[in-house]
């Protein structure tokens, strides 16, 4: 299947936007990590898919690269308090839902990748690693662009694509790596 027979499943989807580039043009930032030990989003030590669980940026930056391709999706938004974590944690859920879609179409036609997400795995809630159980989708659980240490605004400019939180507009990346 051609990149562009891809992207353009994307777009039915309902992605804004999509494209495909080679993992090898995917910048990694190691210092992005001190992001994910901040602990914002209160999912540091308390996701599989976060860190320190999901890996070290080196290991987390070798599994992207041990494909060769990465299918970059975007949605766009409308919210206008950024604050608002009802109306964001919507877009999220509905951003993740779209890519599980998408990823189960290609996976029909024989593809086999590794999602990327736009924010932390919450396939469960709570995370059975605070019970110190393993995952219960091992094979569905994504970790975030931030715990990979993705450069996603350089990303998206590859892909042509705007990367603006502003105007309350907020916009929402997520990838699929594949060979």
């Amino acid at each position: 299947m051609t990149n562009k027979l891809i992207i353009d499943m994307a777009i039915i989807e309902g992605f804004s936007d999509a494209a495909v580039v080679n993992t090898s043009d995917i910048v990694f930032d190691a210092s992005f990590r001190s992001y994910c030990e901040e602990n914002l989003c209160g999912q540091y030590g308390a996701n599989h898919s976060c860190p320190p669980a999901c890996g070290t940026p080196e290991e987390m930056k070798q599994k992207i690269l041990s494909h060769n391709r990465a299918l970059v999706l975007k949605t766009i938004w409308e919210i206008s308090d950024f604050q608002d974590k009802v109306l964001i944690s919507a877009a999220k859920k509905s951003h993740r839902d779209y890519t599980f879609s998408l990823i189960e179409k290609l996976e029909q036609k024989g593809y086999r990748g590794l999602m990327v997400g736009a924010s932390f795995c919450s396939l469960c809630t709570p995370c059975a690693i605070t019970e110190g159980k393993p995952c219960v989708f091992p094979r569905r659980q994504y970790s975030c662009m931030s715990a990979y240490c993705i450069y996603v605004k350089d990303l998206a400019d590859k892909c042509g694509m705007a990367y603006t939180y502003k105007d309350g507009f907020l916009p929402l990346f997520s990838m699929y790596v594949f060979d």
